[in-house]
C-alpha cells in the first residue's frame, strides 16, 4: 500500500533533502513551496512521487486548501506523516526589532506550524491502514532550549514548537499519533537568506552595531561549518518510521551546544559577553 507524507518548506535546505530521502525510500510525498516554479523544478527533479502543494504556512486559507487537496488524492489512504519543516529566522536586538519583523518570526515558525498542523491532522487520524497512525515532525532547533543573544525572536519560536509539541503529542495520544522533536544546531542551509535574516542596514547607529558586524561573520562562519543537511533529513526517516522513536532528537554540533543549556545561567552570560566584548555597566 502506498504511504504518504506532507514536507512543509520543501523548496531548499531540510525540506528538499526529506523529500528526497522519503521517495528514495518509496514513499510518496507531498511538499509545500510558495513558488509555481519551485514546485515544477522539483518535480522534474524528484520525478512522480513527488506532488507540489503551492501554500504559504501563513495563508490559512491556501493551507486548508492544500489539505482538501491530498485528502482527495489520497483517499481513505490517510497520511503516513506530516513534516513541519518550513521556518524563516529573524535576527537582531529584541529592543531595536520592528515589530512586524517580531510577529513576522512567530507567524511562520509558530502559528503557521499550527495552521498546517490543525489542516493535515485529521489525515493521520483517518485511515485504513493497519499497521499505526501518522505521525508528526516539528522542526525546532538548539535555539529551542538556549537563547543566544540577537536571536531572541528565533529562540522564543523555537521554544514555541517546543511547548507545543510536547501539549500535543499528550493530546493526541487518544489517536495513537505520536509526535516528535528535532532539535538541529547549525545546518547547511539557505534560512539566512531568507526574508529576515541579519542585515546590518537595519541597526545602523545601534548600540550593538560592533556585535552586529560580529554576528554576521559568526553566522557565515556557523553556515559553512554546519552538519550536513543529510544527518536531519536521515533523522526525520527515524522518526517517522522507527518503531519506538525518541520523543526529541537533539542534533549537535558540538559539545558546547549540549552543555550550555545545563551550565549556570549568569556563567553563560559571562562568557557570551566575553564574546560579544560586551561593555557591562
Amino acid at each position: 500500500m502506498e504511504k504518504f507524507i506532507v514536507v512543509t518548506g520543501a523548496s531548499t535546505g531540510i525540506g528538499y533533502d526529506t523529500c528526497r530521502l522519503l521517495i528514495e525510500q518509496g514513499y510518496k510525498v507531498f511538499g509545500s513551496v510558495r513558488k509555481t516554479a519551485d514546485g515544477e523544478r522539483i518535480q522534474a527533479e524528484l520525478g512522480e512521487s513527488f506532488t507540489p502543494l503551492l501554500f504559504d504556512v501563513t495563508d490559512h486559507e491556501a493551507v486548508n486548501a492544500a489539505a482538501e487537496q491530498v485528502s482527495l488524492r489520497i483517499g481513505g489512504s490517510g497520511l503516513f506523516g506530516l513534516v513541519n519543516n518550513a521556518g524563516i529566522a529573524v535576527a537582531g536586538p529584541l529592543l531595536e526589532m520592528s515589530m512586524e519583523d517580531f510577529k513576522w518570526q512567530f507567524e511562520v515558525n509558530l502559528f503557521g506550524l499550527m495552521a498546517v498542523t490543525q489542516a493535515f491532522a485529521p489525515l493521520l487520524k483517518t485511515n485504513e491502514r493497519a499497521d499505526r497512525p501518522g505521525r508528526i515532525v516539528n522542526l525546532s532547533s538548539v535555539s529551542g532550549q538556549f537563547s543566544f543573544p540577537f536571536f531572541g525572536a528565533y529562540a522564543g519560536s523555537k521554544y514555541g514548537v517546543e511547548a507545543i509539541s510536547d501539549a500535543l503529542r499528550r493530546e493526541l495520544m487518544i489517536y495513537g499519533i505520536d509526535v516528535i522533536v528535532i532539535g538541529p544546531g547549525s545546518v547547511k542551509t539557505p534560512i539566512w537568506d531568507k526574508r529576515g535574516g541579519i542585515t546590518e542596514d537595519k541597526f545602523k547607529r545601534s548600540d550593538y552595531e560592533p556585535q552586529i558586524e560580529m554576528l554576521e561573520t559568526i553566522t557565515q562562519q556557523g553556515n559553512e561549518d554546519g552538519m550536513p543537511v543529510e544527518r536531519v533529513s536521515k533523522t526525520i526517516l527515524t522518526a517517522l518510521t522507527h518503531p519506538s522513536p525518541k520523543t526529541r532528537y537533539g542534533l549537535y554540533n558540538d559539545l558546547s551546544q549540549q552543555l550550555a543549556r545545563f551550565l549556570p545561567a549568569r556563567l553563560m552570560d559571562r562568557q557570551i559577553a566575553k564574546i560579544f566584548k560586551f561593555k557591562i555597566k
